[in-house]
């Protein structure tokens, strides 16, 4: 973790030195379910969309590519009157899944207070809020936004948030339910993470409530920087219906939980055609000795880490700044990427090298005209025990309305 922590020591220092000169708008940007809440329509539809192309290179062997309409989602929204308005989000992913990804309703009692209750998104980072595919470059998310926050990742709960206009300031506050640890089978391992933990608003249990926030500050010029966490215990369907004295059955259920403490640290800056993302998560995960000795993966012995971190820094440019008079943006940009679901573990479980990897991406983004981007990018991946880089070329379009 020196590593990570030096390069977002400066990161941040190379924000602070350019904030200092640059005559950029502050960037308080809205996600498509903020969007359909600022609208002051009855009834609001929109929707975004990703078609890719994913072609694996390796020059010894020849593969396959992938084409996929990877997801379609409609928007809905409904204001009831001023105050009280709900917002969905319907995905059809890989043409035939369908998912809610948001369901919630809203109630504003001031511009720095309102209630909401729902299925919500976690506001962890950047992407799990804003994943739609003309909000970030590269045809894939960040791969940390799935191996470490595993994007799109939302839950049902209840909180509060709300805008400091004095403060240029926002916040998020949620009690919601956690993830799915343990229900007959294990589903927190060391390569996985928690992606197929998430419970996604389908029939969720709850055993113990997890809480989750965060804090975004947009007062700088072309600076916004956020601190989110989540804080709590995975869920485990051993504790429906046995007796609060049985030590026994009691002792049994909590080691197949494990205790998660998570936190991110990301800042965005834009100033003219230059742009700059960075973003760090760092997790504790408190009993997973415990967890893996009474759970099993595929039959074999399980392997959750004690810890896990993942961090990126993203630059591009906008050649386009050339052509004062194109109205389409036309972005450069490079992102590496480190993340190990093993930086730490528990109880005399061997690391494994693999589960480290470096990911370089490098690509352009075209944005045809507001809400349309065509994209392409070649992703590098290797693992300490890999002798070379993978390597996969990638290319598709994207749409937001």
């Amino acid at each position: 973790m020196r590593l990570s922590a030096t390069v977002f020591l400066m990161i941040f220092f190379t924000i602070s030195t350019f904030c200092q000169t640059n005559d950029s708008t502050r960037i308080n940007s809205l996600n498509s379910a903020e969007r359909l809440l600022a609208s002051y329509n009855k009834f609001t539809l929109g929707g975004y969309g990703e078609v890719h192309y994913n072609q694996p290179l390796v020059k010894s062997q020849k593969n396959n590519g992938v084409m996929d309409v990877h997801r379609m989602v409609m928007l809905l929204g409904y204001n009831f009157n001023a105050k009280t308005q709900f917002i969905s989000e319907i995905e059809f992913e890989h043409v035939s899944e369908v998912f809610i990804e948001q369901a919630f309703l809203q109630y504003k009692l001031k511009s720095y207070l309102n209630f909401r209750a729902g299925l919500m998104l976690i506001p962890m980072g950047i992407v799990n809020e804003f994943h739609e595919p003309t909000s970030f470059n590269g045809v894939e998310r960040p791969v940390i936004d799935t191996r470490i926050s595993p994007t799109t990742w939302r839950e049902i709960g209840v909180g509060i948030t709300g805008t400091l206009l004095s403060a240029s300031m926002k916040y998020q506050l949620y009690l919601v339910n956690g993830f799915n640890g343990y229900d007959g089978e294990a589903r927190l391992n060391g390569r996985d993470g928690f992606r197929n933990a998430r419970q996604k608003g389908a029939e969720s249990y709850i055993s113990a409530p997890n809480i989750t926030g965060k804090i975004e500050y947009y007062g700088l010029r072309g600076l916004n920087t956020g601190l989110s966490g989540y804080f709590g215990k995975t869920q485990s369907k051993l504790y429906n219906g046995i007796d609060k004295d049985d030590k026994s059955a009691l002792a049994k259920a909590d080691s197949s939980i494990a205790g998660i403490a998570m936190a991110g640290l990301d800042a965005r800056y834009q100033n003219g055609g230059f742009q700059m993302w960075g973003q760090l998560y760092y997790t504790v995960i408190s009993n997973s000795g415990q967890y893996n000795e009474f759970t099993t993966n595929g039959g074999l012995p399980n392997d959750l880490g004690s810890a896990m971190y993942g961090y990126y820094l993203e630059a591009g440019y906008d050649l386009m700044k050339f052509c004062p008079r194109s109205t389409m943006e036309l972005i450069l940009f490079a992102r590496y990427e480190n993340y190990n679901t093993h930086y730490s573990t528990a109880n005399g479980l061997q690391k494994n090298m693999a589960y480290e990897n470096n990911v370089i991406t490098g690509g352009l983004t075209l944005r045809l005209a507001k809400g349309a981007v065509v994209k392409a990018d070649m992703q590098f991946m290797k693992s300490p025990v890999a002798e070379k880089y993978s390597k996969i070329f990638n290319a598709g379009v994207g749409v937001m309305f």
